[in-house]
């Protein structure tokens, strides 16, 4: 299949089908813990092959390379941080290749996950050598030939700030998504409406923005309600993990099941995403059931809060409008001028 431009997808499509979890499927495959899944795109690319090529079977319009951890700080972690450019290349050719057999469009997105470490002024980390990190990473992914750069799972604004500084270098669309996994804020604190006023002040503006990963998919949804409502005019993305993780016979399984998944999928787009996909959790069997669910569904009504909370299950109180932390630093205030 000859390759098809990100832009013309969106543009001539009402959503599109990203793929599935990376790690938790790699765990089934043989993948230990402790080790960095980016360097079986050399050690085993025929299992990375086969994860991509069994989202693409089982309907996905976009497949994210294996290169999450892909930038020199997480590399380091394992001593390959020399490697960067190899690595992202790898990855981005193995998901290529995959996109390239198939026999309808099929869009490489190169992953591009946080550095591990803390920003300036909270951290260490300076805005310049973060930014550096990111356009490595994303200049290498680009050569592989990627179509799209996917900034995921940010927290912290200093973060998100330097990685598309960085991967605007490439010159690619850029995809961008924070997860929103703490009481209905990112780690660092920020909520989703404070997440879409900030990506209209960014290096670059993103093709598309939205939240992945997060605490399962009602707090998705409620997320995309949120990011929608603050910037109507934009590209959502969603991208929920699939249930609740829980650890038995030797592996982390998500509680979700593909119904689940693919009353996930509906709600996301009545919420207003047009790129819905899933994260932990999420295998090629339950991708399917949201590709079935999509192709049948019929747009319906901006679903309510308290309808995702009634279909998929419990959300946050910020996610229904009880902002828990500003309350708790109001009645600190007051008693401090008491």
């Amino acid at each position: 299949m000859s390759r098809t431009s990100f832009l013309s997808e969106l543009e001539s499509r009402p959503w599109l089908l990203a793929d599935g979890a990376t790690g938790t499927n790699l765990f089934q495959m043989g993948l230990v813990s402790g080790d960095a899944p980016e360097l079986w795109n050399f050690e085993h690319p025929d299992r990375i092959r086969a994860l991509h090529r069994s989202f693409i079977e089982s309907g996905a319009d976009i497949i994210l390379t294996n290169s999450f951890g892909g930038n020199r700080y997480r590399l380091k972690l394992h001593s390959a941080e020399g490697q960067v450019r190899e690595i992202n290349q790898a990855a981005a050719a193995n998901a290529r290749a995959e996109a390239a057999g198939a026999t309808r469009p099929v869009i490489v997105a190169g992953s591009m996950g946080p550095t591990g470490e803390i920003f300036a002024p909270v951290g260490t980390l300076l805005h310049e050598d973060g930014a550096a990190a990111f356009a490595e990473q994303a200049q290498a992914l680009a050569e592989g030939g990627v179509d799209v750069l996917w900034i995921e799972t940010m927290s912290s604004e200093e973060e998100l700030r330097a990685a598309v500084e960085g991967a605007a270098t490439a010159g690619l669309p850029i995809v961008t998504t924070m997860s929103f996994d703490t009481n209905g804020r990112t780690m660092m604190g920020i909520t989703p409406q404070a997440f879409a006023t900030l990506t209209t002040s960014l290096a670059a503006t993103p093709t598309a923005i939205g939240a992945n990963c997060g605490t399962g998919a009602p707090e998705l949804v409620a997320t995309v309600l949120a990011i929608t409502a603050t910037r109507p005019e934009a590209v959502v993305v969603a991208k929920g993990n699939c249930g609740i993780p829980a650890y038995h016979d030797g592996h982390i399984h998500y509680s979700g099941t593909p119904a689940l998944m693919a009353d996930y999928a509906r709600l996301a787009r009545d919420a207003g995403a047009r790129i819905i996909g899933g994260c932990c959790g999420t295998s090629p069997e339950h991708l399917a059931a949201m590709r079935r669910a999509l192709d049948a569904h019929v747009p319906e009504h901006r679903p309510s809060v308290s309808e995702v909370e009634q279909r998929l299950g419990a959300v946050s109180a910020l996610a229904k409008g009880v902002d828990a932390a500003a309350s708790a630093g109001d009645r600190r205030e007051r008693r401090r001028r008491s």
